[in-house]
């Protein structure tokens, strides 16, 4: 019987050869993955870009308006209807009012004003400007001022068509014969249909009492309206110069000291002029700030108070936030002790060192960071070059000088190379969110600049940074 074959087959296994190839490979793998794993772990560091701008520093008052102002008052009872709109300016023998006594002229005006009525792109603009003033000074503890507003328009509306309609209408109310008196300017101004109580005061009439609204009262005149004889018709603002009347507390009046002259924001009329500025005497004896302009008053025709802010300072510089601000202690070098390169280029010290038993000069390189009249500010961190206790020697001379003495500089971290380098700064105003810097200071920043965001994520000097 023949023997029987084996027929197993045995599978055979190559030898690993490892070259230089995959070693390297392995090693670009390993490194990346490190890299890698070591920038999802580190915090990120963010940045900000150094801008120009500044900070304005202002105080917030409440005043009192006083303008040249004559109340004109009726001579008879009837139906008033108005030929100009509220902050018209009227020329000598301009026509303000008609009053109707049979009422006839008011019926035909409501019957016109029941069709379509166009006001004109002026009236509109007119309507926009006060309904925005009004948007951006509105707060919810003056929400009674709401209501106010809504029934100044309405009667704005109503005004502006009226007078529209009654220009409109001469000839045919002339052909009807209807009995009316019509009322003309007697000196030129400009025209007002709001009286309230403060008519006819003056600045030095001023008290304290004056400045709390609940004992104010405002009226309004309508067109249309029954008015009896000696009621007040309208009023005549007859000059372009008015007044601010505001309460002075004694560290304002510090403040302003010596100022002839104030900035002032109207932050609802988004206006910023300059008024002259004086103290006065109230009424009450107390002290009042006074601002007095020659121009803007028809924007503020019918306000009676107003809140504005005085701007104390407008610095202008690099913005910086205060996040980014910290302190750093630098040893001081005296001046004299400077060594330059041949090209003038590189800055160190002859630093005395000890090799031996047997002392020799080393020229250091530093990094200087700051200076005054008298030293140098260079780096404590480990790599600077100098440690506390080193000698230095001053050039072509034996002085000697022992490092040690230090001093803190206020300042960034600037990171427009990938690490982190410190720049001083000269704050000139600060809030609570930002510094405005003296600009182009040496050995501080530029425009553009990066520069850490929150100074609690940086160790130090030459922190390379993984963002």
């Amino acid at each position: 019987m023949a023997k029987k074959k084996n027929k197993k087959i045995i599978r055979y296994r190559r030898p690993l050869n490892i070259n230089v190839g995959m070693i390297v490979f392995a090693l670009i793998f390993v490194y990346m993955a490190f890299y890698a794993y070591t920038y999802v772990k580190h915090d990120k560091i963010e940045f900000y870009e150094v801008v120009e701008g500044g900070i304005v520093s202002d105080r917030h008052h409440a005043g009192i308006i006083f303008r040249e102002e004559e109340t004109k008052y009726t001579d008879r009872a009837g139906n008033i209807n108005y030929y100009m709109r509220e902050g018209g300016k009227a020329a000598v023998g301009a026509r303000i009012y008609s009053i109707d006594e049979t009422g006839t002229l008011s019926s035909l005006l409501a019957e016109r004003a029941g069709g379509t009525v166009m006001l004109s792109a002026e009236n509109l603009a007119a309507l926009k400007k006060e309904l925005s003033a009004f948007s951006q000074t509105f707060t919810n503890e003056n929400f009674r001022e709401l209501y106010d507003t809504k029934n100044d328009l309405d009667y704005d509306v109503l005004e502006l068509v009226n007078v529209d309609t009654l220009k409109n209408l001469d000839s045919v109310i002339e052909e009807m014969g209807v009995d009316f008196v019509q009322a003309r300017a007697d000196v030129s101004g400009v025209v007002s249909y709001t009286v309230d109580s403060f008519d006819s005061m003056t600045p030095n009439q001023v008290t304290a009492e004056l400045f709390d609204k609940s004992g104010y009262t405002k009226k309004s005149i309508k067109s249309s309206q029954m008015v009896e004889i000696g009621a007040p018709a309208y009023k005549l603002v007859t000059s372009s110069d008015w007044s601010i009347v505001f309460e002075l507390a004694e560290d304002e009046a510090a403040l302003y000291n010596g100022r002839t002259s104030l900035p002032v924001k109207f932050g609802g009329k988004n206006l910023q002029t300059t008024g002259a500025f004086s103290v006065i005497t109230g009424a009450d004896g107390g002290m009042y700030g006074r601002l007095d302009f020659s121009k803007y008053m028809e924007q503020f025709i019918n306000d009676r108070f107003v809140d504005f802010e005085i701007v104390t300072e407008d610095v202008r510089g690099l913005k910086i936030p205060r996040s980014s601000v910290t302190e750093v202690n630098f040893y001081l070098i005296p001046k004299d002790f400077l060594v330059r390169s041949e090209t003038g280029q590189n800055l160190g010290f002859y630093k005395e060192v000890y090799t031996e038993g047997t002392s020799s000069v080393v020229l250091t390189p530093c990094s200087i960071y700051n200076s005054d009249e008298d030293y140098y500010y260079v780096g404590t961190e480990e790599g600077s070059g100098l440690t506390a206790g080193d000698y230095l020697i001053k050039e072509n001379s034996e002085e000697r000088y022992q490092v040690g003495v230090t001093a803190s500089v206020q300042g960034v971290y600037n990171i427009n190379r990938g690490y982190t380098a410190f720049r001083k700064i000269e704050p000139l105003l600060s809030n609570d969110e930002y510094y405005t810097i003296k600009k182009g200071s040496e050995y501080g920043l530029s425009v553009y600049d990066h520069i850490v965001l929150d100074v609690a994520a940086v160790t130090g000097n030459g922190m390379v940074l993984y963002q």
